[in-house]
C-alpha cells in the first residue's frame, strides 16, 4: 500500500528529493530571467544546471525510497519550466525577433511538445517498457537549443546566418518530443556492478573531451542522442518484418 494513502497518516511530502526538484524549478525559472535580459549564455548553463538537478531528484528518491505521486507530477511542472518555456523564450529573443509569426510559431511548436510529452509520460508510466523512452525526453530537446545557442555566442555567429537552422532545431525537437520514435532509458545499465578497465577509462575520456569542450560536446552529444531515436526505431522495424518474413 502507498504510505500516502494509509489511513490516519499526516499528510505531507518527502523533502530531499523535491528540494532538488525545486532547485531545477529555479534554475529554469532563473533561465528565463536571464534570456529576458538579455544573458543568454548565463540562460543556457542554468537549463544545463536545471538538467543536472533533474537527473538526481529521481536517483535520490529512488535511492532513499521516497518516490510519491506528488513528487512526479511536481517533477513534470518543473520540467516544464526549464525544459519547455525555458530554452523556447530564449531561442526566441536571441534568435527570432525579426522572424515574426514564424518565430513565434516555432517556439511555441517546441513548448507544446514538451508538454504533451510531459503528459503522455505521466499517462503511459505505468505501462510503458522501462528500457525505453517514446518521444525525445525534454531535458534532451532542451539541451540540444541550449547548446547551439552556447556554441553560436562562443564562436560569434551571426544569428542572421543561422536563424532558419534555429527555426528547424526548434521545430524538430517539439516534433521529435510528440513522435513515436523509441529513445533508449539507459535505465538498463548496471552503475553497481563491475566494468571492464577499458570501460572506465572511455569515460574518463570522454568526459574530459565534454569539459574541455562543452558547449561544441554537450550540443553533440544530444543532438546525436535525438538521432537515435528514428534509428532505433527503423531498426526495430527492420527486424519485425524480417521476423515475419521468416
Amino acid at each position: 500500500m502507498n504510505p500516502e494513502n494509509i489511513p490516519g497518516r499526516s499528510r505531507g511530502i518527502y523533502l530531499l528529493p523535491n528540494l532538488f526538484t525545486t532547485g531545477a524549478l529555479f534554475a529554469g525559472f532563473y533561465a528565463i530571467v536571464a534570456a529576458v535580459d538579455g544573458r543568454y549564455e548565463t540562460s543556457v548553463v542554468a537549463i544545463f544546471i536545471a538538467m543536472i538537478l533533474d537527473g538526481l531528484d529521481g536517483r535520490v528518491a529512488r535511492l532513499t525510497h521516497t518516490q510519491s505521486q506528488f513528487g512526479a507530477e511536481y517533477d513534470s511542472l518543473s520540467d516544464m519550466v526549464s525544459f519547455g518555456v525555458a530554452p523556447a523564450l530564449a531561442m526566441y529573443l536571441w534568435a527570432f525577433p525579426s522572424l515574426g509569426r514564424l518565430g513565434l510559431f516555432a517556439a511555441f511548436v517546441h513548448t507544446a511538445g514538451a508538454a504533451l510529452r510531459l503528459a503522455r509520460f505521466n499517462t503511459q508510466i505505468e505501462t510503458a517498457d522501462k528500457r525505453y523512452f517514446q518521444g525525445l525526453p525534454s531535458p534532451a530537446a532542451a539541451a540540444i537549443l541550449a547548446g547551439f545557442i552556447w556554441i553560436s555566442l562562443e564562436h560569434d555567429y551571426e544569428v542572421d546566418t543561422i536563424k532558419f537552422l534555429a527555426i528547424a532545431l526548434t521545430i524538430g525537437t517539439g516534433l521529435l518530443m510528440v513522435s513515436n520514435f523509441r529513445y533508449s532509458s539507459f535505465k538498463q545499465i548496471d552503475l553497481k556492478g563491475k566494468v571492464p578497465f577499458v570501460v572506465a577509462i572511455s569515460v574518463m575520456v570522454v568526459v574530459g573531451f565534454v569539459m574541455a569542450e562543452a558547449q561544441t560536446m554537450l550540443f553533440l552529444l544530444f543532438l546525436g542522442y535525438a538521432i537515435s531515436g528514428p534509428a532505433i526505431t527503423l531498426v526495430q522495424r527492420k527486424r519485425m518484418l524480417q521476423d515475419r518474413k521468416n
